[in-house]
């Protein structure tokens, strides 16, 4: 597997992994977390867009406040290119939850693109939106 074209990334929020796992699967709370429309059909084989369409994909796995596993392409992945896949993974710890991410299949040359985006746009307003629901 060529590792250039994976990421593993974490980060620990202060909410528990219950809170974390449905603001992830929640239209509603996935749009107030990161700031942009996001529509979601909480199941497995359920569809979701994100950040306005950029992103789409399919549920494929769904261990409730553990795990989520999804198909993941944005309107940049070529057009013969295969959907990569996302897996989210919630662990409860001292402070909160550790989420760890790890993002595999990503179109070559796009993993840096990728990990910026997932810091930017997701565990940046994650952070900002549970320190917010803690205070």
């Amino acid at each position: 597997m060529d590792v250039a074209r994976n990421l593993k990334l974490s980060i620990t929020i202060t909410a528990d992994p219950n809170a974390v796992y449905n603001a992830w699967i929640d239209s509603k709370k996935h749009t107030e977390m990161t700031g942009s429309e996001a529509i979601i059909e909480p199941r497995i084989n359920g569809r979701f867009t994100a950040w306005d369409g950029y992103i789409e994909g399919t549920t494929v796995e769904l261990e409730p406040n553990k795990r989520i596993v999804q198909t993941w392409r944005t309107t940049d992945f070529p057009p013969d290119s295969p959907d990569s896949t996302i897996e989210v993974l919630l662990e409860a710890v001292e402070n909160g939850t550790r989420l760890t991410l790890i993002h595999t299949d990503i179109p070559e040359g796009q993993s840096n693109d990728y990990k910026k985006g997932w810091k930017d746009f997701y565990f940046d307003p994650m952070r900002r939106y549970f320190d917010d629901a803690s205070d």
